[in-house]
């Protein structure tokens, strides 16, 4: 019974190959954006604040800087951005903004705090490995320093946020899944009829599958590594264009949250080793990948913005970072 079952399955999924082939591709996109589709649903659960047992509202100085950032972006529909308070500690967004349920910015609450005073950071607890950061130790020092930005600092972390959806940047992530799906199936195809497989052994078949799902696999984790990178590295530069005071925002943001890296290293011991680089940057050594753009070569970035741009093949060098 099952050798017939799956004679027959094999024999419907020969015939529907091109028709499951878009339903899959359409599926996966529609996966991959489901989270900027829906972001109240999804994303804002994900990441929201939460104060007292109920969701942390955004101060009025804050929704008066995001509405800043705005008007310095340009923004043609500022209707289609909201901010919310997230937790984390730096800016997190969602959406896309030309659909009816528009985009949001989560913006942490260490952005209420400011050099004067530190209460956005102080009045909420940061547990590290089972234990309270003392804020008072030479650590929390240490930690709240590198928590509070300037004002240009914080309008630059909100601006690549608005900069990054404003360019679709979600759609061009989420269209790299289907499109490698595609290229995969189309590329089995093509190497069968070259080698002369099509009427080959099933043993043949199977292993030119796995071969070439191998490989596009192999070409899907390239190219969304490459797809970030460059979408990352747009928004940076895109923020950093709208003024001096931008771009230094920029710089200082990026070398705190070095800064922050580094100390979260020292106080969350192995675990810290392996998330931290000595240099701050994200996750050290992730076999060939680099899924995070890493942070010093985007605050070099912006430094050397106004003088030359890097080759985007110089990325390949920051893995060692």
């Amino acid at each position: 019974m099952a050798v017939r079952f799956l004679q027959k399955a094999s024999v419907w999924l020969k015939k529907r190959k091109i028709t499951l082939l878009a339903v899959s591709c359409v599926g996966l996109f529609g996966a991959n954006l489901s989270y900027h589709v829906f972001p109240e649903q999804t994303f804002k659960l994900l990441h929201e604040c939460w104060s007292e047992g109920q969701p942390a509202e955004l101060s009025q100085r804050l929704c008066g800087v995001f509405q800043d950032v705005l008007q310095d972006t340009a923004v043609k529909s500022t209707e289609s951005y909201r901010a919310f308070a997230a937790s984390g500690f730096h800016p997190v967004s969602a959406g896309i903004p030309w659909l009816p349920a528009g985009s949001l910015v989560g913006i942490p609450p260490n952005f209420d705090s400011t050099i004067e005073d530190k209460k956005g950071i102080v009045n909420h607890v940061v547990v590290i490995n089972g234990k309270k950061v003392d804020w008072e130790s030479n650590e929390g020092v240490a930690l709240k320093e590198a928590l509070t930005f300037s004002l240009g600092a914080q309008k630059f972390a909100i601006a690549r946020e608005v900069m990054y959806l404003q360019s679709s940047s979600p759609l061009a992530s989420a269209v790299v899944a289907p499109a490698c799906l595609a290229g995969t199936f189309i590329c089995g195809r093509v190497i069968k009829l070259l080698l002369g497989l099509s009427p080959g052994p099933v043993i043949l078949h199977a292993i030119c599958n796995l071969v070439t799902a191998a490989g596009g696999l192999l070409c899907y984790y390239i190219f969304y590594d490459a797809v970030t990178y460059h979408l990352d590295c747009k928004a940076d530069r895109k923020a950093a264009t709208v003024s001096k005071d931008y771009a230094r925002g920029g710089v200082e943001f990026y070398d705190k949250i070095l800064s922050r890296n580094r100390i979260l290293r020292g106080l969350m011991g192995k675990e810290g080793i392996k998330m931290y680089a000595p240099s701050g940057n994200l996750f050290p050594r992730y076999w060939f990948r680099i899924k995070y753009t890493p942070y010093t070569y985007r605050r070099d970035l912006i430094v050397l913005s106004g003088r030359t741009e890097l080759h985007p093949g110089l990325l390949i060098f920051c893995k060692g970072l």
